[in-house]
C-alpha cells in the first residue's frame, strides 16, 4: 500500500512493476477468488506480466479458480492440456465476451480479453482438477509458448478497485 504513487502513468506503474518485482519472471499464476476481478494491483500485474518490456521480457499465464468461485468449464489452451479432462468427448471454442463473462463470472476483464485473442495462450483449470503432474505440464506449456504469445494490452490499467 502506498508503494506505487497515484500519479504515476501506467507505462511507469508497469515498468516499476515488471522490473522491480516481476524481474525475471517467466510464468505467473494467478489465483482467481470472489474479489480478484476487482483489484488493481492484479491488473497491474497481469499487465506488466503480459507486457513485453526490454529488460523483463513477457510471461506465460495460467488462470486456478479457488474453490470459491469453482466452475463446471475450463479452457485449454495447449492441446496436450485436454489429456486432463478424458472425459470430454466434444471441445468447442469460445469467441463470445459474455459467454466467458457466464462460465467465468470473477475473472478480470483482463484475462477474458486474452481469453478472446486467439493466440494468448491462457489456460483455466479448477483447484480441485490440479495434481503436482497436471500443474507442472501447465507450467511447462506457458513457459514454452510465452514468447510467442499475443497478448491483448488495449485495455487501459486499472485505477481504482472495484
Amino acid at each position: 500500500m502506498g508503494e506505487i504513487p497515484e500519479d504515476w502513468d501506467d507505462q511507469k506503474i508497469r515498468e516499476y512493476i515488471r522490473d522491480e518485482h516481476l524481474k525475471d519472471t517467466t510464468v505467473t499464476i494467478l489465483l482467481v477468488g470472489t474479489e480478484t476481478k476487482n483489484r488493481k494491483h492484479i491488473d497491474w500485474e497481469l499487465y506488466s506480466s503480459m507486457y513485453d518490456g526490454t529488460v523483463n521480457k513477457k510471461s506465460g499465464i495460467i488462470v486456478i479458480l479457488l474453490p470459491s468461485v469453482k466452475s463446471e468449464y475450463y479452457t485449454c489452451a495447449h492441446s496436450s492440456e485436454k489429456t486432463f479432462y478424458p472425459e470430454t468427448t466434444q471441445w468447442m471454442s469460445i469467441d463470445s465476451r459474455e459467454e466467458y463473462h457466464r462460465r467465468y463470472p470473477y475473472l478480470p476483464e483482463r484475462i477474458i480479453d486474452n481469453l478472446l485473442e486467439p493466440n494468448a495462450f491462457i489456460s483455466v483449470i479448477n483447484w480441485d482438477k490440479l495434481t503436482p503432474d497436471i500443474l507442472r505440464q501447465m507450467i511447462d506449456n506457458a513457459y514454452n509458448s510465452r514468447a510467442t504469445c499475443t497478448y491483448d494490452l488495449s485495455r487501459p490499467m486499472r485505477k481504482k478497485n472495484g
